[in-house]
């Protein structure tokens, strides 16, 4: 499939691509930046995906996010009927990365497939599967996944599958938690319920968006993208959610995007800004504090989703050699001082913000940064607000 082909799902602290085919084909648990589980994006299907799809032809599909949401609803129009597939991961609370499946009937009867193939390790790793009451677990290194559904599964050529149908009214569901692989895994959480919860947090983001101006719904739709790729613990923006998609195959640009690079970072924060969502703002400004301590000649281009500071390697994609991004190559990268601008603009900003926020809690702001210059005043202007999200949205 092409990339325009799949829809974003995730819990703030990683996500998942699912095709138009119904097939979740990129995956990586718990973080993410974690090696992937499904990796069909990148290779076949032998390297991974969940596929949930009408058994026979499919004459029609379309989609679409619940409002206010990152729920996605795939319809599927048959000969028999139509059913719709309901995807989502609800924000973690403490709890397991999940990502839920429910199936509705909404017209005749749809018989349906279901097959699992899970590749730990970037599509590399088969693991041991075994039965449990409630569906099967799945284990590999320090990875274990846990399918809960009430579907009977069976195993097929090192892959889990099952055939089910709905008709109008009925539902069936299909739970996949991560958990390590020296633990037992956590409490299924109901389906239902957590889909209730997940829109329910969502609509509530949502409706904090200041944002009135032209093309509010398709504004608000590139924000949450954004918010979708910020990290709810360390307030860290990765870039995208995927590796190794080349800008042009055989080309030289075939990056890992699932980290903090500075300069598309202030994009999305630019945008976030333009919402009103200050939180967001104010997390990330920590995370960069965080990251660029040290001495200014030290600083990267990029870093890990905890601060971390990196040394990347990428597998290719589609015939592509394998790269790998070298400190000394990040380094005469930033020669180019977009990575020193975006640093400045950042500090400047979210200094100003700082102080804003704690002058209206009523506590004594503390002195700025040495190298923090006056900020400058963000924009009012709607026309800007449009383009800030647009330009952030191809970070």
């Amino acid at each position: 499939m092409r990339i325009e082909d799949y829809a974003l799902i995730g819990d703030l602290q990683t996500s998942a691509l699912v095709g138009r085919n119904g097939s979740v084909d990129w995956l990586c648990l718990p973080r993410f930046d974690s090696a992937s589980c499904f990796t069909a994006l990148l290779g076949e299907e032998k390297h991974g995906r969940w596929l949930i799809s009408p058994a026979g032809e499919v004459r029609s599909v379309s989609r679409r996010y619940r409002e206010g949401t990152l729920v996605l609803e795939t319809d599927f129009e048959t000969a028999d009927g139509t059913a719709r597939v309901i995807d989502f991961m609800p924000p973690r609370d403490g709890g397991a990365p999940q990502l839920i499946r429910i199936v509705q009937g909404l017209r005749g009867r749809v018989p349906m497939r279901m097959q699992l193939i899970i590749r730990f390790g970037y599509g590399l790793i088969v693991p041991w599967v075994q039965r449990v009451p409630d569906g099967v677990v799945a284990q590999a290194g320090p990875d274990a996944l846990h399918l809960s559904t009430p579907v009977e599964l069976h195993g097929e050529n090192l892959t889990t599958v099952a055939e089910f149908a709905v008709q109008e009214g009925s539902t069936e569901r299909f739970g996949l938690s991560w958990f390590p692989s020296y633990e037992r895994p956590g409490r299924t959480e109901d389906a239902h319920a957590a889909l209730a919860r997940t829109q329910a947090w969502w609509r509530e983001w949502s409706e904090r968006c200041t944002y009135r101006g032209e093309y509010r719904d398709e504004v608000l739709t590139s924000l949450i993208v954004l918010k979708a790729l910020t990290d709810q613990v360390t307030g860290a923006i990765v870039a995208a959610p995927t590796t190794s998609l080349p800008e042009d195959l055989g080309g030289e640009r075939n990056w890992d995007y699932r980290y903090t690079w500075l300069r598309d970072s202030v994009l999305t924060l630019n945008a976030l800004l333009a919402g009103g969502y200050t939180d967001e703002a104010l997390a990330f400004s920590d995370a960069v504090f965080r990251a660029t301590a040290g001495q200014p000649e030290q600083a990267q281009i990029m870093y890990g989703i905890a601060a971390e500071r990196l040394r990347v390697l990428n597998a290719g994609v589609e015939g592509d050699d394998f790269v790998e991004v070298a400190l000394v190559q990040l380094r005469m990268q930033m020669r180019e001082s977009t990575v020193d601008n975006a640093i400045l603009e950042g500090r400047r900003r979210f200094t100003k913000l700082g102080e804003k926020r704690r002058n209206e809690e009523g506590g004594a702001a503390g002195p700025a940064p040495e190298n923090a210059r006056e900020p400058m005043a963000a924009s009012g202007d709607e026309e800007e607000i449009v383009n800030a999200s647009s330009r952030a949205g191809r970070a």
